[in-house]
């Protein structure tokens, strides 16, 4: 979306909240230059949203800033992602208590997927475990590990077992 900084007020609209706001002014399908002095804007400049320095931590748009090329560019700030209330119950939430909520719930859509995983590696030496087939030490070793990886004390944060070559 494109948006522009009004020099006068340094409010920040979408070029259709400055089309509604000039009705009699016929302006261009391209914006340039001369554009913005006549309308007395400066475009603002897309800026890459930053990393953020810490676990439960977010950042968010906050409004706009001049780069030191003096564009108007977004202007970003990091945030905690939680933050102590009080619900309607009078039930205390406490930050902590939250980050422990949430990773709890990023832990287990990891764990599912890790599971359908190895689920999947372990179909496909089913055929291994058929009783016309000799399994080798290798390959029981393997299918063991891979059974035995929910049961890891640091589930769902593990290494796959390597597959051994038959």
């Amino acid at each position: 979306m494109n948006e522009y900084r009004i020099k006068a007020t340094g409010e920040v609209k979408s070029q259709d909240q400055i089309k509604k706001d000039n009705p009699n002014v016929s302006l261009p399908r391209v914006w340039n230059v001369n554009v913005f002095e006549a309308l007395g804007i400066d475009p603002v400049l897309s800026s890459a949203k930053p990393e953020t320095t810490g676990d439960y931590k977010i950042v968010v748009r906050n409004g706009v800033e001049q780069d030191s090329n003096n564009n108007w560019v977004y202007a970003w700030l990091e945030q905690d992602m939680f933050s102590e209330y009080t619900d309607k119950d009078d039930v205390v939430h406490t930050k902590a208590d939250q980050e422990k909520e949430y990773q709890a719930r990023i832990d287990a859509e990891k764990a599912e997927g890790l599971r359908t995983q190895r689920n999947e590696l372990l179909a496909q030496t089913d055929f291994y475990a058929l009783s016309d087939v000799t399994m080798s030490d290798e390959m029981k070793t393997y299918r063991q590990a891979l059974r035995d990886l929910p049961s890891h004390s640091d589930w769902p944060y593990v290494d796959f077992p390597t597959k051994s070559e038959e």
